[in-house]
């Protein structure tokens, strides 16, 4: 199996034209399988806004916790929907995974957003350009929005925003390099473990 090859074609510091720019490159996807939202919800409020959008969304520790006194792991099994304050407070930082369908509610989720680490993964098939030697090749073709990083993978927390498109496990810089050219963006740097 393996992961893609994940480039970086845009950095910014205002995330509404890192998720716009994002979703004028999956317009090119041939098809779009899947949509993963993930977030790190900081304060109670955010856990109520994504409560509130994905009622049915994965909550979870952000950091594993274990019991002082057994040492095994904690699970968090807290309903967020119907918990109080002090005691979603007392779990924080949460976060949030959830698949869903593509629609609004992805749009919702990026406008719900705190301060959190959070990303966007749209999950599809690039078309298959033979004259470029350019094949799609899911399940590694996709777009993803990082919001307050700058890797694919979970990393450090920075003020900026960043679009990644992810290609083939083998990579495809001249593909990357047009995807990034299609939003006035270029590579930013050497690929990044994919999904």
């Amino acid at each position: 199996m393996g992961n893609s090859k994940a480039y970086p074609v845009l950095r910014t510091d205002d995330a509404s034209t890192a998720y716009t720019q994002a979703r004028r490159l999956c317009a090119l996807l041939e098809q779009e399988d899947e949509v993963w939202l993930t977030a790190e919800l900081r304060t109670t409020g955010e856990v109520r806004r994504m409560a509130a959008l994905l009622p049915g969304g994965t909550f979870d520790h952000t950091r594993t916790r274990t019991d002082p006194v057994t040492g095994r792991y904690v699970e968090f099994d807290l309903d967020v929907t119907t918990a109080d304050d002090a005691a979603l407070e007392a779990h924080l930082p949460l976060d949030l995974t959830e698949e869903v369908s593509a629609g609004n509610v992805v749009a919702r989720f990026a406008k719900a957003l705190g301060d959190g680490a959070a990303a966007i993964e749209w999950h599809g098939r690039w078309p298959d350009e033979p004259a470029a030697d350019h094949y799609g090749s899911p399940p590694y073709d996709g777009v993803q929005v990082v919001f307050h990083g700058d890797r694919a993978q979970r990393g450090r927390w920075t003020e900026e925003h960043t679009v990644f498109v992810h290609v083939t496990k083998f990579g495809d810089l001249s593909r990357a390099r047009k995807l990034a050219a299609h939003i006035g963006g270029e590579v930013l740097g050497e690929p990044q473990l994919g999904w």
